[in-house]
């Protein structure tokens, strides 16, 4: 499949992505911790959302996208659509107050919002669960799309795909801290998205699709362009339309789409020069995020369905792969295989691209979690800014060791994002409340969290062995969400409310205005209909190309 083109752009690809985190390490040494996980604030808005996007981008990107047409259509997407409403409350409404707050990580939030011992429990679980064990799911997740892209374009092992991808993530996260991320992040977003193209490019020109013209014109085409389920299909409107956009945007943690922010996107907020420039940075990720960066997938994915019509098709051409890997979302990388040479290679890098800024993200937000919100909180918390340093590199290391053992456990990219958002179900009012809301304490959040995981854990694994009875995804999520809010509002209401003066020195040190609030709501329902329309009017303009 390669040629001698393709291994000098695959090499010249690492080359780059080595070189850019080195110097910025040089730039970085000697700074200290503030550096290391912060940039010392002093990153520009559009540096911040391209890293953003790049971060939420990985190989699974492609493949999830691929899978959720196949099968639902472009409608389907509203189950990730539907989190631009609370990407654009977090940009409007949360950013400023996150910067305000002056938190080192999310995490730490804790104990400035709550006190005392609930406070501190919450601040280390939150960090292990989110830090290490909600953290190996996303990374497993987003390893499976690698090893099953990697087995089609190389024929290797699926240990050495993920030795591979441990090795390089490793590197380009530890090397410079968030600093050297972000500035690769740049990188690898531009050349994802050229490798992107070139795929959808050839995937058109391919003879069963026959061109622009004849792939919007055929029928198993057409009948899945629409941006709305059909009404008369009962099940898919509520399950791809009416949940997500009514009951999940808000009630959902979801990495990445954390309802008031939450993760690599306060992590990067964080790093912003001031409150303007995180607000900025932000916006800017929603609009690239949702309205010009999928458009490219969605083409390739439509072109797939011409190409490879079935899963028989899919294996019949690539016999040699184990047929457990097979399914809908292998689509795309077996779209990848008709991408002549010289192309290839940078679609190969392209791939590499996505798949180590995301993982880069997930190794650098877990490995700040351990290093500030476990090891210096509750460990030794004389710890200098060197011993913070390594204790984060330790946790990196450790943390993609974990993420490529859980990889066997997740069938596939659609699987790995319904049990992400199943996890985080009814959480989500929550971390939009508590910054208003004084009656909420440590306690709310111990028992929502909790009881969410193993609400979960019961209806994905405990419901189908007791019932007869099988539950729709949208089922086991309004049946989680309705048993965790009635948990944590009785645990808010049955504790007390967090002591007076803590209450007082949040209010002055996030200054959350109740007007500001209410512009900001407009500003989002205003943003959300721009950025919807932009999103639809290239998607119109696609159309009529064709």
């Amino acid at each position: 499949m390669f040629n001698y083109l393709d291994f000098i752009i695959i090499a010249a690809f690492f080359v780059i992505l080595l070189v850019i985190p080195a110097v910025a390490a040089l730039r970085s040494r000697g700074k200290g911790a503030n550096e290391y996980f912060k940039s010392a604030g002093s990153m520009p808005w559009w540096l911040i959302g391209i890293s953003m996007v790049a971060a939420t981008t990985s190989t699974n990107s492609a493949n999830l996208f691929t899978e959720i047409i196949r099968k639902d259509g472009l409608s389907g997407n509203w189950v990730w659509w539907a989190f631009l409403l609370t990407g654009l409350l977090t940009v409007f409404v949360y950013s400023k107050l996150w910067v305000r707050s002056g938190a080192t990580t999310d995490i730490s939030f804790y104990e400035l919002r709550y006190s005392g011992k609930p406070a501190a429990f919450l601040r280390g679980f939150r960090a292990i669960y989110l830090g290490v064990i909600y953290n190996l799911v996303v990374m497993a997740t987003v390893l499976l799309g690698a090893v099953k892209i990697g087995v089609v374009l190389f024929g290797v092992p699926a240990s050495t795909i993920l030795i591979v991808t441990g090795v390089v993530s490793l590197v380009y996260s530890c090397l410079s801290g968030i600093r050297g991320t972000i500035y690769t992040d740049f990188f690898l977003f531009a050349v994802v998205m050229i490798g992107a193209c070139a795929v959808m490019y050839f995937g058109v020109k391919h003879p069963n699709v026959g061109g622009w013209s004849a792939l919007m014109s055929n029928p198993e085409v057409t009948s899945r362009l629409s941006f709305f389920p059909s009404i008369s299909n009962k099940d898919a409107l509520i399950a791809v339309f009416i949940i997500p956009v009514a009951v999940q945007w808000w009630n959902v943690w979801y990495s990445g789409s954390e309802p008031g922010g939450g993760g690599y996107i306060v992590q990067r907020m964080l790093t912003a020069k001031s409150p303007k420039h995180a607000v900025g940075g932000t916006l800017f990720f929603n609009v690239l995020n949702y309205a010009l960066r999928p458009w490219p997938w969605y083409i390739a994915a439509f072109a797939s369905i011409l190409i490879f019509p079935d899963l028989a098709s899919i294996r019949e051409a690539f016999p040699g792969v184990n047929p457990s890997l097979v399914g809908d979302d292998m689509a795309y990388p077996a779209l990848i295989t008709i991408v002549p040479n010289g192309w290839v290679g940078l679609v190969a890098a392209s791939l590499m691209g996505a798949l180590f800024s995301t993982i880069a993200a997930q190794l650098s937000m877990g490995a700040n979690y351990v290093s500030n919100d476990v090891w210096k909180r509750f460990i030794h918390k004389d710890a200098n800014d060197r011993e913070l340093i390594w204790v984060a590199r330790g946790a990196s290391l450790l943390l993609i060791i974990l993420g490529c053992v859980m990889v066997p456990l997740i069938s596939s990219a659609k699987a790995g994002f319904d049990l992400m958002v199943q996890v985080g179900a009814g959480t989500g009012i929550i971390f939009l409340l508590r910054w208003f809301w004084m009656r909420i304490n440590a306690w709310t959040e111990i028992v929502a969290m909790g009881v969410s995981f193993l609400a979960a854990v019961f209806f994905q694994l405990v419901w189908p062995k007791i019932s007869p009875v099988e539950l729709l995804f949208w089922e086991k999520l309004l049946w989680t969400i309705a048993v965790t809010t009635v948990a944590w509002l009785a645990a808010t209401l049955l504790t007390k409310p967090e002591k007076p003066e803590v209450i007082s020195n949040f209010k002055a040190l996030v200054r959350a205005d109740g007007h500001d609030v209410g512009k900001g709501l407009l500003k989002m329902f205003v943003a959300s209909i721009a950025i919807f329309a932009f999103m639809w009017g290239i998607g119109a303009l696609i159309g009529h190309s064709f």
